[in-house]
């Protein structure tokens, strides 16, 4: 009896395993034409991205919707981000006297990475997730389609200039949200002290050198080409209907947010080897 039973199972443990197996298959073979179709989609980008004709007055609208109105949360959040790192670290260093190196560690910490990681994170979530959106409802309404009946070159009406705009917008968001947090970050020293304004800058601009300014700015230019060209991807290639839309703002987020930490962790590895 018992030598039936364990005959019994020993098929059904191999159905399992063939089964574990061929999901595992199908999840490679899924990734692997994730990456080709987005290759594609990059490539194809660059090709239409020089040739005329040229959307201006697209892109200046999409960088007035990506850039202008994110401005805002990028100024409270950049805000917050100086009063805490301040308020944070100022016991630390007042445990090794070192108090007055508060403004200097504040602005290197802020301008090398978390303004760039934390300002990229905002922008992929509010930027991403809409772009995702509102392209994956054209193309589940069937607006792209008509785009193309019409004459329009939907893919450079919709992606390319959106894609443009994020490039353009970041890095400006960066740069404003590092001064707000510096800013904020002054306020900070002052609840526990007394530095003035010109003291407060200057010791920041001491600290901040070219190694520290331009590798930050240059790399969210990837950033927001990731970004966008992440987003645009999974909105201009949504289905299963209106699904479709919600899934596709969702990967937007998390997959631009990913590609954000690895261009990161790349970034600072070339910067270390040349500077």
């Amino acid at each position: 009896m018992s030598t039936n039973i364990t005959k019994s199972i020993e098929p059904s443990k191999q159905s399992i395993d063939n089964s574990s197996r061929n999901n595992f298959s199908k999840e490679v073979k899924l990734f692997f034409e994730e990456i080709t179709d987005l290759t594609r989609f990059t490539l194809l980008f660059f090709k239409e991205v020089f040739k005329p004709r040229y959307e201006f007055n697209e892109v200046l609208k999409q960088s007035y919707l990506t850039g202008y109105k994110s401005f805002p949360l990028v100024a409270v959040t950049g805000f917050i981000l100086g009063i805490v790192m301040t308020i944070q670290s100022r016991p630390t260093l007042e445990e090794f006297g070192a108090a007055s190196l508060l403004p200097s560690m504040v602005a290197v910490s802020i301008v090398r990475e978390l303004g760039p990681a934390i300002t990229s994170m905002i922008f992929a979530g509010k930027v991403g997730s809409g772009i995702g959106a509102e392209l994956a409802s054209m193309k589940v309404t069937e607006q792209i389609d008509a785009m193309e009946v019409s004459g329009i070159n939907p893919f450079k009406y919709l992606v390319v200039t959106r894609i443009v705009a994020c490039t353009l917008m970041l890095p400006l968001l960066v740069i404003a949200g590092d001064a707000i947090s510096l800013y904020g970050a002054y306020l900070a020293i002052n609840l526990k002290g007394s530095v003035s304004f010109q003291l407060f800058f200057l010791k920041v601009f001491q600290s901040l050198d070219f190694s520290d300014v331009f590798p930050s700015f240059i790399k969210t230019f990837f950033f927001g080409f990731a970004i966008g060209l992440i987003a645009c991807y999974k909105g201009y290639n949504s289905n299963s209907g209106t699904e479709g839309v919600g899934r596709s703002a969702n990967y937007a987020v998390v997959f631009g947010l990913l590609s954000v930490f690895i261009l990161d962790v790349i970034a600072v590895q070339i910067t270390s080897l040349l500077i």
